[in-house]
């Protein structure tokens, strides 16, 4: 069984090392992300000339993700590195202190205060140190601690509900935006975008930079959610953060706006990506716990494209044991996926013919016994919008263009192959696609399968013909 859901997998020290990075490709990574929150933009851009290099030689299509850092909103260093909080202790946040000691620290976002009110209350390290706002001066924010723990340097820091004003593209992001188009990424993610301009802003410095790439939201703010639809139609798909969002929001609200983004951005037509923690663990132990393997199959079922690991392959011991995990999980999850579709095609209203091919397709596929569904296309868009439904069939991409098939990497149950197109006329090219797809073992001869193209031949958006063929007897 060919897996459905693809996996993203962090780039870092760990995975740094050729012999590491093919052994990662191989055990089923299909995107990787460059983290820039780390490392300069020469690293990045070698690391990424280093994949695609691999990548070749393995005859694989990989996608790479570039994801900019955002605005740092945390604070600033302790003399000692660290201190130890208690429930009761005063503290005070200052923006013009240097060195941080038992009773306060710098800010890194000194506009914090003005974000915020007595009353407020402030999560710092993830969540693990919570605070009560007393009061508010020019440059102080004085408060109460109400769950203790440990507080080190550059830890973040987040108002619970939101409500923070940090712009969701700063001057390092400007500058890491077009390190990205440099390298050719093939999706760009933005974090903590609070609503639809944060994107469309995005994407005109993407294009103005001379990019391509798929543009990807974060999801990690509270105001994100109430503008999670304008936010999707802004975007090419969505990353489910669930680590700041859980700050602002809640843990336990987490789950069922988990759900809610995916099924949204599937309904729009749109990726999703769900992110944090999805095997913590396995940074230090070699497999996963049952509550890890649990919650990636639930992403599976939930119907997201993909799954993504961060310091599992970043920086933990066992990068390449993470992704062969993901993998079975995602694998045994995809298999039990498999409901009929008749619902799904209800009140279904299409005003372009290629997506209307593209659901003909499916509906097909749900009634007849059909080994796959085999997609010529040009910008990867029909397999984009098969790929919405499960329809337990395998989606095999079929173009000649090399930045389709790789965007195409990150699309649920979608498989990019390449295509010469040595015909221009139709049935010569059915037939190119026939002989491509024995010669990779993808299907057999006597398979039923589903044929869609577009005339003329080779044209974007053209998809405007199905054909069902058994392989072998084409023509």
């Amino acid at each position: 069984m060919i897996r459905a859901t693809k996996i993203v997998a962090t780039l870092g020290p760990a995975s740094a090392s050729p012999e590491v990075l093919e052994r990662m490709i191989t055990a089923g990574a299909n995107v990787v992300r460059v983290n820039f929150s780390h490392g300069s933009a020469a690293e990045h851009t070698a690391t990424v000339r280093q994949v695609r290099e691999i990548a070749a030689r393995l005859g694989r299509d990989i996608g790479v993700l570039a994801d900019l850092q955002g605005p740092k909103i945390r604070i600033g260093k302790f003399a000692q590195g660290r201190i130890e909080l208690a429930v009761g202790d005063r503290f005070t946040f200052d923006t013009t202190c240097e060195s941080g000691d038992q009773q306060r620290v710098g800010l890194d976002y000194k506009e914090l205060v003005n974000d915020v009110h007595a009353g407020d209350t402030l999560l710092l390290n993830d969540g693990r140190v919570v605070m009560r706002v007393d009061r508010v001066g020019s440059t102080t924010i004085e408060c109460t601690v109400t769950q203790g723990g440990a507080l080190s340097n550059r830890k973040g820091i987040n108002r619970q509900g939101g409500g923070l004003t940090a712009p969701a593209l700063t001057a390092k992001d400007m500058d890491d935006m077009k390190t990205a188009v440099g390298f050719e990424a093939d999706f760009i993610a933005v974090s903590f975008p609070k609503n639809a301009a944060d994107m469309y802003m995005a994407r005109e410095l993407m294009r103005a930079a001379g990019g391509h790439a798929l543009m990807i939201a974060k999801i990690e703010r509270y105001e994100a959610i109430g503008n999670l639809e304008e936010i999707l139609k802004a975007s090419d798909g969505i990353m489910v953060a669930r680590g700041d969002l859980a700050v602002e929001v809640g843990d336990a609200a987490v789950p069922a706006l988990q759900k809610r983004m995916i099924r949204m951005a599937r309904e729009l037509n749109r990726f999703a990506i769900t992110a944090t923690q999805m095997m913590e663990s396995m940074i230090e132990a070699p497999v996963p716990t049952r509550a890890e393997v649990s919650d990636v199959a639930n992403a599976v079922l939930d119907g997201t494209d993909a799954v993504m690991l961060s310091a599992e392959t970043a920086a933990g011991k066992f990068p390449v044991e993470t992704i062969e995990a993901t993998a079975r999980i995602c694998t045994e999850a995809d298999r039990s996926q498999r409901v009929p579709l008749d619902g799904e095609f209800l009140n279904r209203r299409f005003s372009r013919i290629d997506q209307s091919i593209a659901m003909s397709a499916l509906f097909v596929a749900n009634h007849l016994a059909i080994r796959a569904i085999v997609a010529l296309t040009q910008s990867g868009s029909t397999a984009l919008w098969m790929s919405r439904l499960d329809s337990g069939v395998p989606i095999y991409a079929l173009t000649p263009e090399e930045r389709t098939r790789r965007r195409m990497t990150l699309y649920r149950e979608v498989h990019p192959v390449l295509l010469q197109y040595k015909s221009v006329e139709r049935e010569a090219l059915l037939l190119e696609a026939e002989q491509t797809l024995v010669a990779a073992g993808l299907v057999a001869r006597g398979d039923r399968i589903i044929i869609t193209i577009g005339e003329p031949i080779g044209k974007s958006g053209g998809t405007n013909t199905m054909k069902i063929v058994t392989v072998g007897d084409h023509g």
